[in-house]
């Protein structure tokens, strides 16, 4: 599955924040400088954010979490249109860095937490608008609590990792044969 921009890099960034803050509490308790790593990892061009900036973000990824595996279709909208409202600013033209003009969700300004909420709600969005919202998917696995982006080229996709699937059919085939 190919994205845009928005849909591509910006919603693997607000899947990688909804990650990083599972486990995360209180949210005051993130650590700044693996958030920074988590931010330049995702293009995100800023100083390594303060304690403030990086409870506010992981404050942030509880919202997105909730955009994730949700079966209803009408509550996902809703849920991505109220994150929209919280995160988007007006949509503009930018020609930074050299680049030919593009689209960007937010105004160039250095406050890290509105550019990454204006990114990662658009991400989202265009996920939801372009592929579908069953690829913005919850680990079926018992326990745990990450997220995941699908880009398989079929959208079947039901865990988080390859470590997870193994551990469910490892169970699953261990259930089977003791039946048995």
């Amino acid at each position: 599955m190919h994205f845009n921009h928005y849909g591509g890099s910006a919603a693997r960034l607000a899947t990688a924040l909804v990650n990083f803050s599972v486990g995360v509490s209180p949210p005051r308790a993130a650590d700044p400088d693996r958030l920074w790593s988590l931010l330049t990892d995702h293009d995100i061009q800023t100083d390594t954010p303060t304690a403030s900036q990086a409870a506010e973000l992981v404050a942030w990824a509880g919202e997105l979490s909730q955009a994730y595996g949700e079966p209803d279709l009408d509550r996902q909208v809703a849920v991505i249109n109220h994150l929209l409202e919280r995160g988007a600013s007006r949509p503009f033209i930018s020609q930074h860095g050299g680049r030919a003009p593009h689209l960007h969700y937010f105004r160039e300004e250095p406050d890290v937490v509105v550019r990454v909420r204006a990114q990662t709600a658009a991400g989202l969005a265009h996920t939801l608008c372009d592929a579908g919202g069953t690829r913005l998917g919850r680990c079926a696995r018992d326990g745990c609590a990450m997220v995941f982006l699908d880009t398989s080229r079929n959208g079947q996709r039901r865990f988080c990792s390859l470590r997870c699937a193994n551990r469910v059919r490892v169970a699953d085939h261990r259930r089977r044969t003791h039946l048995t």
